[in-house]
């Protein structure tokens, strides 16, 4: 099911309607805030989390009646986890009856974790009235377990959205485990699981409960596969929880987080993580999901700060050390990832994960020699597929051992021989040896032909039929392939090359020169630059 809800209007758009509503309200920024609110502003924009909150704390202050104010200092403190100043930047937007659609979770949140009966029915009153409604049926079920109510109840009538049946589905079989009826939650449970993240997170939230009820042989049962926290749970466990509104609303929004965590983050996404977070401050999954937004935000040192939080002891420790590697690297902070990631991979039992993280940064600090042999324990475990032998045979052609790069090339090959990635590379890779050309060229065909929008393969087919002397057909397809991806230098320096060899050479510099504004390594743009001076 992972990615279902990227396509669940209800869900992506709740607060699209945030700004139109804000500026349809009345707008009176006063002076005395003025200057808070563009510190925030900047900050907001430099990925300075816990700055920009308190400096929209300091303008809301001065003017507490402005929605334009407001809103943004609801945001920033969602992103923050200052639920005080959400809690007051939502009163000042309820007021102006501009309230955000997921207000409402951040409030039950509240609710469940301070037990007040009065302030949950509230708060799922509110939601009701919102898109986010098909959360409804499940979090009022999970309250009517806190309060010793009937929770099959809530679950009575089937909802006509799928979505919202699964969710439905789903915590009809958890409240099971919760109320003791193991045997039949796990049978309820079985069909809804598949191989994906949002069913790792909710066999491990069926697992606990399991645990905690002493029933470790079904939780057991449950526990399978070798995510990492899986492994933790089987091998240690240990649950200490109690079944009730807290339990189930950080869990149902952790899992709809976790659908949503493949785009870009929203407010919603921000959102439901610290509402299940606030709801259950100790559920570190919601805290990986929160610490990933925050890097896609370019607010890197917050979100390190947030797996500093992650219980060194717990099931989502090896996630959180593995998270602040990618973290680092997406940073551009690749030597700190790389202290990090190298113990990781270095592991008797490692993770493949890790193994791959530590290998893909070799290759981006363009030490392809490190690279090879991590890569080929990953071509030789058990379960190794095609993409393991293209790697570890990219590794060894970069590094400049071609014999042994052909080996594993071929290796791919004949795992995946009608595969567009390993056409390319093994057909580019023997045009460029001078190896086997006519066999090459007929890899390539295949290739375009199966992706025929593909910069990459357009290229690389182009590049062969220039290395074979059919200029004509070569040029116009490389030229297609720049104009697809203007900012691979690998093309742009192919176009140049082969306008050079046509004659037309003040184009041919020209496309040099825009080749080495993208070039990755020096060494590249060394060789562009002694092209661009004396051509070829």
């Amino acid at each position: 099911m992972t990615g279902l809800l990227l396509g669940t209007p209800a869900l992506a758009q709740t607060n699209v309607a945030d700004t139109a509503a804000v500026d349809r309200a009345d707008r009176s920024v006063a002076e005395p805030e003025v200057a808070a609110y563009l510190r925030a502003r900047v900050a907001d924009a430099d990925g300075q989390v816990a700055l920009a909150a308190s400096d929209y704390d300091a303008a809301l202050g001065a003017s507490s009646n402005d929605p334009v104010v407001a809103i943004h200092a609801y945001r920033e403190a969602v992103r923050a986890g200052d639920y005080a100043l959400a809690d007051r930047a939502a009163a000042v937007l309820a007021r102006k009856g501009v309230l955000p659609s997921d207000a409402p979770l951040l409030a039950l949140a509240a609710a469940a974790r301070a037990n007040d009966r009065a302030a949950a029915d509230r708060a799922l009153t509110a939601l009701e009235a919102t898109p986010l409604k098909i959360l409804s049926a499940p979090l009022h079920a999970w309250a009517a377990l806190e309060w010793k109510g009937d929770p099959t109840a809530a679950l009575a009538v089937q909802p006509g959205d799928a979505v919202a049946r699964r969710f439905v589905s789903e915590t009809r079989a958890l409240l099971l485990l919760a109320q003791g009826r193991s045997e039949e939650g796990v049978a309820a449970l079985r069909p809804l699981l598949g191989n994906d993240q949002s069913s790792t997170d909710t066999r491990i939230a069926a697992a606990r409960l399991l645990i905690a009820r002493g029933d470790r042989n079904l939780a057991r049962a449950l526990l399978i596969g070798d995510a990492p926290p899986v492994v933790a749970l089987r091998e240690r466990p240990r649950a200490r929880i109690e079944p009730g509104l807290a339990f189930g609303l950080s869990w149902l929004l952790t899992r709809v987080a976790s659908d949503l965590a493949l785009g870009n983050p929203t407010g919603l996404s921000y959102t439901l993580v610290q509402s299940a977070l606030r709801a259950d401050p100790g559920d570190d999954r919601a805290r990986l999901l929160l610490a990933g937004a925050l890097s896609k935000d370019g607010a890197t040192d917050r979100a390190l700060a947030v797996l500093d939080q992650v219980d060194a002891r717990g099931i989502h420790a090896t996630q959180a050390m593995a998270g602040r590697v990618q973290i680092l690297a997406d940073a551009g902070r690749t030597q700190e990832a790389l202290r990090l990631a190298q113990p990781l991979a270095a592991a008797r039992a490692a993770d493949p994960a890790d193994v791959q993280r530590l290998a893909d940064l070799y290759l981006r600090l363009d030490r392809p020699g490190d690279a090879a042999p991590l890569y080929r324990r990953l071509a030789e475990r058990a379960g190794a597929d095609w993409t393991d032998w293209l790697q570890y045979g990219a590794a060894l052609d970069r590094g400049g051992d071609w014999p042994a790069a052909r080996g594993a090339l071929e290796q791919a090959y004949a795992r995946a021989p009608d595969q567009p990635l390993v056409l390319n590379y093994l057909g580019y890779a023997l045009i460029e040896h001078g190896e086997r050309m006519p066999e090459a060229q007929a890899m390539l065909e295949r290739a375009a032909r199966a992706e025929p929008t593909d910069a990459a393969i357009t290229d690389s087919l182009g590049w062969a039929l220039f290395r074979r002397g059919d200029v004509p057909r070569a040029l116009p397809l490389v030229q297609r392939a720049v104009a697809a991806d203007p900012n691979n230098a690998e093309i742009g320096e192919h176009l140049g090359d082969i306008y050079w060899r046509v004659g037309r050479r003040y184009e041919a510099r020209y496309a040099w020169t825009a080749a080495r504004a993208t070039a990755e390594t020096p060494n590249i743009a060394q060789r562009l630059s002694g092209k661009i001076a004396n051509g070829l």
